[in-house]
């Protein structure tokens, strides 16, 4: 499973990185659109990073929810935390270190989280590479 032996050679360096690897690599496994990581780390406490993507409709982002938090829960032993998933518009994942928040593509459009949490110097964030070309 190329998503836990990804989490897993991280786990050497920080769990916080192997977490956030895991993440990124299930979204990419299941074909997230728009994947946007920002990082958190000193200059918030909620989390080290800040994941959001896109799926193209609500059983999509509730399926992507579901397999993410069985992933987690698989590498790390502790349940992820979900909100939102009866209606899947908007789905929350907390794992601790990564906060993930999944969207619909039109409901995203109208939070817009990635300007309220967006940190970079240049005002651009950077999609969010998938892990297997570390």
């Amino acid at each position: 499973m190329p998503a836990t032996n990804t989490a897993r050679q991280g786990a050497n360096r920080d769990p916080s990185q192997a977490l956030h690897a895991l993440v990124l690599q299930s979204l990419d496994d299941d074909q997230a659109v728009e994947t946007v990581s920002i990082p958190l780390a000193g200059k918030s406490t909620i989390a080290d990073h800040m994941v959001i993507a896109s799926g193209r409709s609500t059983r999509q982002v509730a399926s992507m929810a579901h397999k993410l938090a069985e992933k987690i829960k698989a590498e790390t032993g502790r349940p992820a935390r979900i909100e939102g998933l009866p209606t899947a518009d908007w789905v929350l994942i907390d794992a601790g270190d990564v906060i993930v928040h999944l969207f619909r593509p039109e409901v995203r459009s109208f939070y817009n989280l990635e300007r309220m949490w967006g940190f970079e110097e240049d005002g651009k964030l950077a999609l969010a590479e998938p892990r297997g070309e570390a």
